[in-house]
């Protein structure tokens, strides 16, 4: 008996010991649920990041993790007070998602603060893994530099040699725009002016009236979601297109495609890393992403959000621990990438995230075959030309 009572005590306590040993993580998607951007982040970012989650597998890794969400407004004093109430008060982890530049940025100030890890997939803006690039901070999914020089130069080299800007009025835009214009001038065109309007603008109609009298053949839309969706829509209503004139969207998601609708939509020329009809394995992805969010498409943001999640488990399960921010980033660094959504990849010592970007045209009504069936590729930019060389950066952790 006192034999079988040690061996009872014996296993109650391995197996306390294993339970004790579980690493727990908790993921915080901080995004935009109710405004401009809730589209094409959102709902679907937080859905994406739950599929992670799931398909990692956490128990099978020794990790317990939990998921928790938040709407930052589009207000970068509420970003990062969310920011620091999870991280002080509710032993979040990561925050991954985050799409506004100026919320971002101050996100990537608290994270490496207090030590944590930021994974950006809804911003835009290329300063993330330039002068404001931290060793606590992973770009993930797009940025400025990378629509400028693929949409950009593309639009430059077949004609679109003259450019006027509608320009969000946050860093996000500004940061498109300066981008923008470096690609234009370094290919010949010309910048006849800009204009900046509020964010979540509903009413373009004056700053599509200075952009019809600047006689620019390109009108490039320096905002996403609604403001390019409203400026899109209210451009058709001014005849800015039957004029001669055209837009460039140079953040343009599947969503707002979508929303815009392929009459209105057809021609644009975008840029994005990823489209759900790829491939077999993003169709299928999409279909089980679908369960959540019925009827949508996923955005490139949302899949960059499980992607970046993916490879996150990854080093945490490495490390066994989730506690410093630096060393699990750093371990991000080490690791090669490799998911489903955005194929074999690496993350760079100044915290980009490096894939292929896709130059899409959106189609004609005629050319649809079925629902979400909005792109045709032009051409594929490889990992190594999408993005801006480290030692163009002036990244303060890289040392050129």
């Amino acid at each position: 008996m006192r034999l079988v009572a040690s061996m009872a005590f014996a296993a109650a306590a391995l197996f306390g010991t294993a339970a004790q040993a579980q690493t727990s993580v908790k993921i915080g998607v901080l995004t935009d649920m109710s405004s401009l951007y809730a589209d094409d982040t959102g709902p679907g970012s937080v859905a994406a990041a739950k599929m992670a989650v799931d398909d990692f597998n956490p128990a099978a890794h020794g990790l317990k993790v939990e998921i928790v969400s938040a709407d930052h407004q589009n207000k970068p004093d509420i970003g990062s007070n969310i920011a620091r109430q999870w991280f002080d008060v509710d032993h979040v982890d990561v925050i991954v998602d985050v799409p506004n530049s100026g919320v971002a940025l101050a996100v990537s100030d608290v994270t490496r603060e207090k030590n944590k890890v930021f994974l950006v997939s809804g911003a835009a803006i290329s300063d993330l893994t330039g002068p404001k690039c931290s060793p606590n901070t992973i770009h993930w999914t797009y940025d400025t530099w990378m629509l400028a020089n693929s949409t950009g130069k593309s639009v430059v080299k077949t004609g679109g040699d003259t450019w006027f800007f509608l320009t969000s009025d946050y860093a996000f835009g500004h940061a498109l725009e300066r981008d923008t214009t470096a690609v234009v001038l370094a290919n010949g065109g010309k910048v006849l002016g800009s204009v900046s309007h509020p964010l979540n603008n509903q009413d373009f109609s004056s700053f599509l009236l200075q952009a019809q009298q600047s006689k620019a053949k390109i009108i490039g839309l320096a905002n996403a979601g609604g403001d390019t969706i409203n400026a899109i829509k209210q451009g058709a209503e001014f005849g800015i297109t039957a004029g001669g004139q055209h837009f460039a969207g140079l953040l343009v998601f599947i969503g707002d495609v979508e929303a815009l609708g392929l009459k209105t939509a057809q021609g644009l020329v975008l840029t994005e890393t990823f489209y759900w009809d790829m491939n077999d394995a993003t169709r299928a992805w999409t279909k089980r992403w679908q369960v959540q969010r019925p009827g949508k498409f996923p955005t490139m943001n949302q899949a960059g959000v499980y992607s970046a999640i993916t490879h996150y488990l990854k080093a945490v399960a490495a490390l066994k621990s989730a506690a410093d921010g630096k060393a699990v980033v750093a371990q991000m660094k080490a690791m090669p990438t490799d998911d489903p959504l955005f194929g074999k990849g690496m993350v760079r010592a100044d915290g980009r995230k490096i894939h292929p970007a896709y130059l899409f045209e959106v189609k004609s009504p005629a050319e649809l075959k079925y629902p979400g069936d909005d792109y045709k590729l032009r051409a594929t930019v490889p990992a190594a030309e999408a993005f801006r060389p480290m030692k163009d950066d002036n990244c303060p952790m890289v040392t050129n």
